[in-house]
């Protein structure tokens, strides 16, 4: 798939994680999954019904849980019902030994005290598509974490080239956040897989790396983080 190494396809809700299961099982040397319930969709979150089957995904294969997190911004769900789905996926992952794809928008207070307990339960993770601030990459980093950036390091609003240099070369990672945040010059056209590779100059132009050595690295950190394709 135009030389993509491997494709983690976000679960973000249980629906489209069992979709996204079934993408991985026709792709099984190239696709992996997650499963999770995205902090926009927590106000319907019931513990009792939803993490067995999060947990039943992890079971048939799904590599990390989430997409979950906290977004104080569009606050499509309420706040604690927010921080309930989130404490309950991240239990879920420490008992399952999974990491977790951490969403967070204006949430610093909250995402740092998750960090803090996460850390504390030997949670790993990734912040996904990371825009700031340093303060919450700090954390992260100190808890053994990976940071991620999308197609907003493409764009001319994007300023934080300080942080994408403090990731070390070990913990970033790229994504293409498909179909949204299509890097330039492919802005405001559905995004797709192949065009991380946009994503990965613009970092290592940041970063002062060679951008195929950048590349190798961040399939190294995924397989890290995730494990290989066609792995359970």
């Amino acid at each position: 798939m135009a030389g993509c190494a491997t494709i983690i396809c976000i679960g973000e809700s249980i629906d489209r994680a069992e979709q996204a299961r079934t993408i991985a099982q026709a792709h099984p040397q190239l696709v992996r999954f997650t499963a999770g319930v995205h902090p926009h969709d927590a106000a319907g979150f019931d513990r009792g019904r939803d993490l067995p089957r999060i947990a039943d995904l992890v079971v048939r294969g799904a590599c990390a849980i989430g997409e979950c997190g906290l977004d104080y911004h569009y606050e499509n769900s309420p706040r604690e019902k927010q921080r309930e789905a989130l404490d309950a996926q991240l239990e879920l992952a420490a008992a399952t030994r999974r990491p977790v794809v951490i969403h967070s928008r204006e949430a610093e207070a909250d995402t740092r005290a998750m960090l803090d307990a996460a850390a504390s339960a030997g949670v790993r993770g990734v912040m996904h598509c990371f825009t700031g601030p340093a303060a919450i990459a700090e954390r992260a980093l100190a808890a053994g974490w990976f940071i991620s950036f999308a197609g907003v390091v493409t764009f001319k609003k994007w300023t934080d080239d300080a942080v994408v240099r403090m990731v070390p070369r070990d913990r970033i990672l790229a994504e293409s956040d498909a179909p949204y945040l299509t890097p330039v010059p492919f802005r405001g056209k559905r995004n797709e897989p192949s065009r991380v590779r946009l994503t990965v100059d613009a970092l290592a132009r940041m970063r002062g790396d060679d951008p195929a050595e950048l590349g190798e690295t961040i399939v190294a950190n995924t397989t890290a983080l995730f494990g290989t394709a066609g792995s359970g």
